[in-house]
């Protein structure tokens, strides 16, 4: 192979990666968060488990995507192991799109569909459009880069050493190890199979060599959800488990019966003439019937994967002292991840709104009974929040540069902001705990309709808070209601300031008590702006979302 043949090589593979890429990213920002919902809702049973995996994966072009999203949606508790089985065997079939599309012999148009792309970006202001020029520019790019890597890698058939080397191939385990090493490396097996279709339709490679290589490319694209999968939960970890068992025992299948049927020469008879299209056709029928064979076992694949993984009596998450729930490190900038972050961060939020929620109910009724032992709980729930405050922000600056989509960063935006909201709900509730230390301490005492405002405006904060976890299924009129609940604490405020100035001149209320109560009026106003504000954060990204 000459020096130009190499560069020519380097510069096709470059095109290759770059084009799936940029075809995959404009995919995923064309689905949006349509992806997430769809996976989320859409698998009630196994058959609509598998197709939902194929065709979500078929739609971004990756089922390391689709694998690191239900890694995702198991570890936050939204999906259940179960159900993870059939999206994942879905997942391996849909894989299976992008060799297909690298085997239709487009390679004169490539130019021309990466022109359409181009232009689109270029010339258009519109931001679908702009999605799917993306689509097409990395359609083309990919076509191009084939082209070319094909093209520089035909001297190699003349190698006797390059040729020797792959024939080695031939020998299962050789060949296994290479693809399942070489995909690992750069985590995809989309790219993996296509470069594996170049070197076939340069000559180079048979399909007698390339089938074991194939079979391993499928056990390597494991290695993206193995890495997303550390720090998860333990039901997480046995979702990669699954994942890795269903494409070892189609590899152990499928090498057993290469070895002792004809099937190779069956696959090469339906396309003699187009070794691409060999290669794209036994990695379909490998996750095709592969699927079949164990999708009436789902069950067993569970149970082996918590016969690997076994609890353990280990302590979980929820159980121990200041710790994140549901986020964890982002291991990799894979697609997908940015979900998995999204829908991590969203609960982790939800978690520490709850834990405010119930400091504003229980500093109420600490300042009405002056409960001490309620301060103490209080003060150490505070603690807590404190800590996901600035965990969960850390959390989010580090996520949003993985986010390549407005959308996805106006969502992180937002999130951001409702979690110093809450903090700030916390903190007043803690003003209004406080308060309950210095009542008893000085033996301060309320009028009975003191007390009856104290218990209005606990219960009103209690509906405020029911409110921002309700269902929102019309997002406008549960904000509307959230806003008009705001306006009525703010009124309630007023009408109390003017309550404490008629008890004064009636003696019914101490100094003391009317600078205590006069405070906890403030306090109780701005925990209405803050949920407001939480609330105008959860409307945005129900928008976005839409």
């Amino acid at each position: 192979m000459s020096l130009t043949d190499f560069m020519g090589l380097l510069g096709g593979l470059a095109l290759f990666l770059y084009g799936m890429q940029m075809m995959s990213s404009g995919l995923e920002a064309a689905a949006g968060n349509k992806m997430k919902q769809i996976l989320e809702r859409l698998t009630a049973n196994r058959f609509l488990g598998v197709v939902v995996g194929a065709v979500i994966t078929a739609v971004i072009q990756s089922s390391s995507a689709t694998t690191v999203m239900v890694v995702g949606f198991v570890n936050s508790g939204m999906m259940t192991l179960r159900q993870a089985v059939w999206i994942i065997m879905g997942a391996n079939i849909g894989t299976t799109i992008t060799g297909q599309l690298i085997a239709l012999d487009v390679g004169a148009i490539a130019p021309f569909i990466a022109f359409l792309g181009v232009a689109a970006v270029v010339f258009s202001k519109n931001k679908k459009v702009h999605h799917i020029g993306n689509i097409l520019a990395g359609l083309g790019i990919l076509f191009i880069g084939m082209d070319m890597m094909s093209g520089a890698m035909k001297p190699l058939a003349n190698s006797e050493a390059f040729v020797g080397l792959l024939t080695k191939f031939e020998n299962p385990i050789l060949g296994i190890l290479a693809g399942l090493v070489f995909t690992a490396l750069i985590q995809s097996s989309s790219a993996s199979v296509g470069i594996l279709q170049a070197l076939a339709a340069s000559g180079v490679i048979g399909l007698s060599s390339a089938a074991f290589v194939l079979f391993g490319q499928n056990i390597g694209t494991c290695i993206t959800a193995l890495l997303a999968s550390i720090g998860t939960s333990r039901n997480a970890k046995r979702t990669t488990v699954i994942h890795i068992s269903f494409n070892v025992i189609g590899t152990i299948i499928f090498t057993i019966l290469c070895l002792s049927t004809p099937l190779i020469a069956s696959v090469q008879g339906w396309t003699p003439s187009n070794a691409p299209a060999q290669i794209a056709n036994l990695h379909t029928l490998f996750n095709v019937v592969t699927t079949i064979l164990l999708l009436p076992f789902a069950g067993w694949l569970t149970v082996l994967a918590e016969h690997i993984l076994q609890d353990k009596g280990e302590i979980e998450p929820e159980h121990l002292e200041h710790q994140l729930m549901y986020i964890k490190n982002i291991h990799t900038d894979k697609l997908g991840v940015s979900t998995i972050s999204m829908e991590g961060t969203k609960n982790e939020l939800t978690r520490m709104l709850r834990m405010a929620k119930d400091n504003v109910h229980d500093a109420f009724q600490a300042f009405d009974t002056h409960d001490l032992d309620a301060v103490l709980e209080i003060e150490k729930r505070e603690d807590y929040i404190d800590y996901l405050n600035k965990e969960i922000s850390r959390y989010i600056t580090r996520a949003i540069t993985h986010e390549s989509t407005e959308d996805g960063s106006q969502v992180f935006n937002s999130y951001f902001a409702m979690t110093s909201n809450i903090e700030r709900v916390s903190d007043h509730a803690v003003n209004i705990a406080g308060y309950a230390l210095m009542i008893e301490n000085n033996q301060i005492q309320f009028s009975d309709m003191a007390k009856k405002e104290i218990n209005e405006m606990q219960g009103i904060c209690d509906r405020l808070f029911e409110l921002l976890f309700e269902e929102k299924e019309d997002a406008i009129s549960w904000h509307t209601q959230i806003a008009c609940l705001e306006q009525k604490i703010d009124d309630m405020t007023k009408e109390y300031r003017n309550n404490i100035f008629s008890r004064i001149r009636k003696g019914t209320c101490t100094d003391e008590g009317s600078i205590l109560f006069s405070e906890m009026l403030t306090d109780f106003e701005r925990i209405g702006d803050h949920a407001l504000n939480i609330a105008d954060e959860m409307l945005k990204i129900i928008l976005v979302e839409k």
